[in-house]
């Protein structure tokens, strides 16, 4: 019989902790969290203070009578949750269903799971720390009054289904800013002049730096044929050549801001799938916490990482280096590295689906960069003189790779940096020309958000905590309020609707210092400095007067649906694009006289390479893009995960492939009877 219950949030968890514990000890899940503000309302008592009013979640009873059961066997309950202000939170909530007093020290808490992690944290279990559950508490208020007020007001003045939320209406807000910028962008022409030479049958290029002694700026094709008649029939020569040498430092470990960033550029994943696949990698004790803004790493750690370096590249390629944390970090975890670094990818892949594996080596490869040499390179610029122009050329070797030997940061602009290798020259001397290439530009607009930029600027304001990241993006994606177009987040015109609405009416909420400031209040309480009730207090009271003004003044907005140029075949109208729950469809606008509606087809401009028939495009359960052929499965079984490649080459998926959702060919009903039967 075991002595001592250990309760985790989830069931993976549970299965790795209990391959480390011996036999004392039951490990549980509690699934998350077991009470909760109700759906039905508000849960939140305005009469008395801002008391929350807490019920027991739906659909747990039977997991919480045999919590309570098990606790009361156990000579001992530690609750072991996640170590940040929701897991602090859960606990709390768990100790109140098993009626553990709040000053036992029953709270245990880990970065790790290993056995030396778990093991430490069971030998120092301390009390559950009210100023985090507190923090969450206000948080949880925060965001269930904003979204249970402003949610129904926009229900009856723009559409059924919307919603509001504290952290996700700034990042709509942030997305149309960009928009709107980008619309009035007005380009502005300005030219530029490359000129190619040639010396011992080595071709190089420089570029027009100066004219007529300043720093050259072109802004017509009048001025540029100005430039190159000067230039006709001038020598070109050698002024100046300098040579130096450029050093590059490798880039921290990861936070979860910097994997969720670097995920999305280097393996194409979403936030909400870096961080799914993340949680896994933790609770299968591959990685340390994946929630932290710390790029701090343990002694022990870091003693292990200088053993893998010097081992894998020698000890010159090894560098002992600390990194200053952000002025907003909790620092309060480690950052993101794998629990044992002696673990290289190559000893898991076998064991783990695709994804965790390459997210594991992404988090691998960069801890151990972090803690790598400098990159050295050999420089070398070449300054040229026309007449009155002036030409530059650069070239530069890597002399030591130092950390680059191993990993790159992908947002790094010197990942494209390729050896550029100039002739051996001598001042004085004259180079030849083969060619001046002269060339038109237009300013660009700024570029629209991706998912890993838009975290980042949401990183670099303050908005919002790291795991709050995927959530938002996540929600305001499927709220319609911005659409992905490639891989680039573009408002949508009820996007542009409800954020009018709410930066009218209710300006705090999409107010980014207001955001921040409320970031650092909630962080404040968490740390004891002040009372969350009194947060409470100071928001409402403003925000109520702004709700029952809105609620008076704001009118119906009749939002239009964009026509198709496809004719409803029963009744001659023409169709309109409705948005479901699957993406855009069509539909009659005659609705309820005509229903008829339907899906819109994605070709690819390319043929079945099995049958020659259309290759339509498709999204499965998960959202996950994949390609059919239109004669699947009546004659044709071709299924494709990745679209085209450069040479317009289709390859059919592995099936056998665990780290994807497999598309699921198309059954007739005669197929599932004869299978059925089989069956039987």
């Amino acid at each position: 019989m075991p002595k001592y219950l250990l309760i985790v949030e989830s069931p993976a968890k549970a299965t790795t902790i209990k391959k480390i514990l011996g036999k004392d000890y039951s490990v549980e899940a509690s699934m998350g969290h077991i009470r909760d503000l109700p759906k039905s309302q508000i849960g939140i008592d305005f009469d008395n203070d801002f008391e929350p009013k807490y019920i027991n979640i739906r659909g747990k009873a039977e997991l919480i009578k045999k919590l309570k059961k098990d606790a009361e066997k156990a000579d001992k309950v530690y609750l072991a949750t996640d170590p940040d202000r929701e897991g602090e939170a859960i606990a709390w909530h768990l100790a109140y269903i098993l009626g553990i007093d709040e000053k036992d020290t029953c709270r245990i808490t880990f970065n790790e799971i290993t056995k030396s992690g778990i093991t430490k944290a069971i030998k120092e279990p301390r009390q559950l720390d009210m100023n985090l559950i507190d923090a969450q508490q206000a948080r949880r208020e925060l965001d269930r009054i904003v979204g249970y007020k402003i949610s129904p007001l926009l229900w009856k003045k723009v559409k059924r289904g919307l919603s509001a939320g504290r952290v996700q209406s700034v990042a709509v807000k942030i997305i149309v800013d960009r928009e709107e910028e980008i619309e009035k962008f007005v380009p502005q022409e300005y030219w530029s002049l490359d000129a190619d030479f040639i010396e011992k049958k080595k071709s190089f290029v420089a570029k027009l730096t100066n004219y007529n002694g300043n720093k050259i700026e072109i802004h017509s094709e009048k001025e540029m044929n100005d430039i190159l008649k000067h230039l006709d029939n001038k020598k070109y020569i050698v002024k100046e050549i300098k040579y130096g040498e450029k050093k590059r430092n490798p880039a921290p470990p990861f936070t979860t801001s910097t994997l969720q960033q670097e995920a999305s550029r280097k393996l194409n994943f979403s936030i909400k799938k870096t961080m799914q696949v993340a949680q896994s990698l933790y609770e299968s004790g591959l990685i340390t916490y994946m929630r932290t803004d710390s790029t701090r790493i343990s002694e022990e750690a870091r003693a292990a990482v200088k053993t893998q370096v010097i081992s894998q590249f020698g000890e010159n390629y090894y560098e002992n280096r600390y990194y200053r944390a952000s002025k907003d970090a909790q620092d309060a975890h480690e950052a993101i590295r794998p629990s044992y670094i002696n673990r290289v990818p190559s000893e898991i892949k076998g064991t783990v689906t695709l994804d965790q594996y390459k997210l594991y080596k992404l988090i691998y490869e960069r801890l151990l960069a972090s803690q790598m040499a400098q990159a050295i390179y050999d420089t070398m610029s070449v300054d040229i003189e026309a007449g009155n122009a002036e030409f530059r050329a650069n070239g530069s070797k890597i002399r030591f790779a130092g950390f680059m030997a191993l990993y790159v940061e992908g947002n790094d602009e010197a990942l494209e940096e390729k050896d550029v290798i100039l002739p051996d020259l001598k001042e004085g001397q004259e180079v030849k020309l083969k060619e001046l290439k002269p060339e038109q530009h237009f300013t660009e607009p700024p570029a629209r958000y991706t998912e890993a930029s838009l975290v980042k600027a949401l990183e670099e304001r303050g908005i919002g905590r790291p795991s709050t990241y995927a959530p938002t993006i996540t929600t305001i994606i499927d709220r319609r309020y911005v659409e992905r177009e490639k891989k680039q987040l573009k408002p949508t015109e009820l996007g542009r609707i409800v954020n009018t609405l709410l930066s009218e009416n209710f300006k705090d909420i999409v107010d980014e210092e207001f955001t921040v400031q409320m970031e650092t209040k909630l962080d404040n309480i968490s740390e004891g400095k002040i009372n969350w009730k009194n947060v409470m207090r100071e928001f409402y009271g403003p925000f109520e007067e702004n709700l029952k003004v809105a609620e008076e003044t704001l009118s119906k907005i009749e939002i239009k649906d964009e026509v198709s140029d496809v004719q409803c075949e029963l009744c001659g109208r023409m169709m309109v694009y409705k948005i479901g729950r699957y993406g855009k469809f069509l539909a009659c606008p005659g609705f309820p006289e005509c229903r008829n509606i339907k899906s819109i087809i994605q070709k690819l401009d390319i043929p079945c390479p099995k049958c020659g028939g259309e290759i339509h495009i498709r999204k499965s359960k998960r959202g996950k893009k994949y390609y059919i052929c239109s004669n699947n499965p009546a004659t044709c079984d071709f299924i494709a995960w990745n679209g085209p490649d450069k040479n317009g080459v289709i390859k059919a998926a592995d099936l056998g492939d665990k780290s994807e959702e497999k598309p699921k060919k198309k059954t007739t009903k005669t197929t599932k009877k004869k299978t059925t039967k089989k069956s039987k």
